[in-house]
């Protein structure tokens, strides 16, 4: 199918107006409604805003490619707008949209719209095309600058043939969506190639599945691989070959860069049974990152549990506080009437997954499907800990290996804390996913007829058996030791009056990259702080203990620091007009309401585009938050919510004055510092 044959003039407008992504999307809308191709056009319109709910498809250089698969679509169309003064979109590099192509999609089975972006992703990676449709004169010229476009791609496709010695370099592509970048980074790859006289094939693994795979063949002959994602892509089959390995934009922006060490060799072997090696610089490549990778995918499945949970259990505490609990409840705060105890149990149970959840997709980024069940395992000891030997029949009477299993793998009455909890639970995760990976070694050579079993029976039989060893008998007794000298140590931090010196370090963590390493590094402290504190009272300490309290002040100090760069940068765009583009001030009231909603990265564009002068102002200003917050003992036992939350923390009042000083501190430093925009 052609785009030219989707594309109906009716559905085309090229001088067109819009004040913001909302009014563009709903014209777009009306726009395919015009073809005739909708059914139902409220309908459709919701689908088209869901997607983008669920990410932007404004994909950079100007470019969005909003779509929809909906059973209101009668035939798939295409819509086209062109913006020529540009419209804010929360486009991925934060520039103006001047150029949007709809997709509507029937909901078939066909996934015809994966093949239309697919080609409209790679077209308009050529910045030639892009800029003729936004200086077309007429519909008609439009259409036949796509005619020509596309018409000219499908003959390239057509005359190209494997090279007789098989190609130079072999690439995949992939990105989280499986949408445009994956498409656009092919693109880039193939074009710079072709300019450098490098042959070369591009697996693409999109949304619609893997197109133009690999062969053995290819993979064995080729020089180099190089593999531009952000996701996770099959990686056995190139054992033994040199891989390259970076980031899914790197393949659109350093095309050129990549394909010069792929051609040259400049790269490590790939070792599929021990993963990935360390490229030196290489930013996608090596242990550390490679390590941050697992986690993340760990963190990213088990934060929706925290949140969810996190917030019942905080509601729990808010509806005791109000029927005048607060100071009385002790130990049973939180359950001192039927309504509280209700929100803290269904928030508990949630609560108790987040560990088992982390553990189990560490496990599961390392080593696949088969390290889920391992690493689950690892992580519900980790958040159990050893049983309490009182509570066996066989307790006093056990003599030799048996009295050494009694001894070690479970404790006594008023034995030590063998709860690893969320320290435990990462160990957990990491030695599953390797634990696996070895077993898979170790089993590579049974013979073909058995690999059904591998996966089911013989990977989670010896997984588990070995994690649970590894648990009970070293990990859960030495991370309990460590958990318990964490809790003395928040102890005397917060009698000490030191709490504050934390609260300034991860407000200002959470400020300088915002989403990024360190900003997540800030997060992950903060919900094993909240972990630590639900722990602390399930063992009988009260709320206003010293150490609970320290977690929670802070869980204040790292939300407050998230909540004040996009702020600061908003009261900055009102006051400061001419240190920003008109671009920047039209998202103050998105970034305004971002930052009272605890998402930093609203401000992301603007640190992106000016990192030197516009992160200092927000890490200060996001430090001195988080110290003002931890000095004046505001908590936090809710996980996120910004605004939505406060009802929960501690001294709520003060807890605005930090925000506030914090974002004027950041705005006016913005005003100082940054440069005047041209």
């Amino acid at each position: 199918m052609r785009i030219r044959d989707l594309l109906a003039p009716e559905s085309i407008m090229l001088q067109g107006v819009a004040s913001d992504k909302t009014d563009v999307l709903n014209q777009m809308v009306e726009l395919m409604a015009k073809s005739g191709k909708i059914a139902d056009v409220d309908t459709y319109r919701k689908g088209v805003f869901a997607r983008e709910e669920e990410g932007t498809t404004g994909v950079g250089e100007g470019i969005a490619i909003p779509h929809c698969k909906s059973s209101a679509v009668k035939a798939p169309g295409l819509a086209a707008m062109v913006v020529p003064d540009g419209v804010e979109f929360d486009a991925l590099d934060g520039a103006p949209v001047h150029i949007l192509f709809l997709i509507a999609a029937p909901d078939t089975k066909d996934n015809v719209h994966l093949d239309v972006l697919s080609k409209l992703s790679t077209l308009l990676m050529d910045e030639s095309f892009t800029q003729s449709l936004i200086h077309a004169s007429s519909v008609d010229e439009f259409l036949a600058i796509i005619d020509r476009a596309e018409s000219k791609k499908d003959d390239m496709v057509k005359v190209e043939t494997r090279p007789a010695n098989g190609f130079q370099v072999l690439a995949v592509t992939a990105c989280p969506t499986g949408i445009a970048h994956t498409y656009m980074a092919a693109e880039a790859l193939e074009k710079k190639a072709a300019e450098l006289g490098i042959t070369i094939k591009v697996e693409t693994r999109g949304s619609g599945g893997a197109k133009n795979v690999l062969t053995d063949e290819e993979i064995k002959a080729a020089t180099t691989i190089l593999v531009a994602a952000d996701t996770k892509v099959p990686m056995d089959r190139f054992d033994g070959k040199k891989v390259i390995e970076c980031k899914v934009a790197d393949g659109i922006n350093k095309a050129e860069t990549l394909l010069s060490r792929a051609v040259k060799g400049d790269a490590p072997v790939y070792h599929a049974a021990e993963g990935a090696k360390k490229e030196a610089g290489s930013e996608k490549s090596g242990g550390a990152h490679s390590i941050y990778t697992h986690l993340m995918s760990g963190v990213s499945h088990m934060l929706p549990f925290v949140i969810g949970g996190g917030i019942m259990i905080a509601l729990a505490f808010l509806i005791d506080t109000i029927m005048g609990y607060g100071a009385t409840g002790g130990s049973a705060f939180g359950t001192c009437t039927p309504l509280s105890a209700f929100f803290k149990y269904a928030g508990g149970l949630a609560m108790g997954l987040m560990v088992p959840v982390l553990s189990g997709y560490i496990a599961y980024s390392i080593a696949d499907r088969p390290g889920l069940a391992v690493g689950f395992t690892g992580g519900l000891l980790a958040s159990s800990g050893n049983a309490i030997a009182a509570g066996y029949v066989w307790a006093d009477g056990t003599t030799g290996f048996q009295k050494f299993i009694a001894d070690f793998a479970f404790q006594g009455a008023n034995g030590g804390n063998t709860v690893s909890g969320f320290l435990g639970g990462i160990v957990a995760g990491f030695l599953a996913g390797y634990i696996v990976l070895l077993l898979k070694k170790a089993f590579s050579k049974l013979p073909a007829s058995l690999d059904g079993i591998k996966p089911t029976l013989i990977y989670p039989l010896l997984g588990i058996l070995i994690i649970s060893i590894l648990m009970c008998f070293i990990f859960n007794p030495l991370i309990g030791l460590i958990n318990t000298g964490l809790s003395n140590m928040l102890t005397g931090i917060a009698n000490a009056g030191f709490i504050t010196v934390l609260g300034l370090i991860v407000g200002a963590m959470m400020a300088i990259d915002m989403g990024g390493p360190i900003n997540k590094a800030a997060y992950v402290f903060g919900t094993g702080m909240l972990a630590t504190a639900n722990q602390m009272m399930a063992n009988g300490a009260a709320a206003s203990d010293p150490a609970v309290q320290a977690c929670y002040i802070a869980m204040a100090s790292i939300m407050m620091g998230g909540m004040v760069p996009p702020v600061g940068i908003a009261l900055a765009c009102q006051f400061f007009p001419k240190k920003f583009n008109e671009a920047e001030k039209s998202s103050k009231v998105s970034n305004l309401i971002m930052g009272c909603s605890f998402i930093t990265e609203g401000a992301i564009p603007f640190a992106a585009a000016d990192p030197l002068h516009v992160i200092p102002c927000t890490l200060v200003g996001a430090g001195v938050a988080g110290f003002l917050s931890a000095l004046f003992g505001c908590t936090l036992m809710a996980p996120h919510g910004g605004i939505f939350v406060f009802a929960t923390v501690g001294h709520p009042l003060l807890y605005i004055v930090s925000w506030l000083v914090g974002s004027v501190i950041t705005a006016v430093l913005l005003g100082i510092i940054k440069r005047d925009a041209k």
